[in-house]
């Protein structure tokens, strides 16, 4: 299994409670592939620079999740006719860092060159 990022524009019009609805669907249907969420973040509702679909405006979310390689190129094909996608993107996770880890992390301390005389 591989770690994969997916980000998901939802129509403004089509969904309801900014998409949390169809977040839990889309983590069930993660955990039914056989498939792992790590990380699932609402990003918020923004304006588009240039329509898509005739809407000004859509949900953001964003995923993390680990998946093997077939059901990941399955994704975009699965949602393709779904009404409530205006756009989808399915990539490999390569951050250095660990996305389990990252709340884990704490805040690094600066010094300032004043404080270190």
């Amino acid at each position: 299994m591989k770690t994969y990022e997916t980000v998901i524009i939802l129509d403004g019009r089509k969904v309801q409670d900014e998409g949390k609805a169809f977040a839990e669907e889309f983590t069930s249907m993660i955990s039914g592939a056989g498939g792992e969420m790590i990380k699932s973040t609402p990003l918020g509702r923004k304006q588009f620079a240039r329509e898509i679909k005739k809407r000004k405006m859509g949900f953001y979310w964003d995923f993390i999740i680990d998946l093997d390689e077939k059901s990941a190129k399955e994704l975009p094909e699965k949602y393709k006719l779904d009404e409530r996608v205006l756009r989808m993107l399915v990539f490999i996770y390569d951050r250095p860092e660990d996305p389990k880890a990252e709340e884990k992390q704490e805040t690094p301390v600066t010094v300032t060159a004043e404080e270190g005389k």
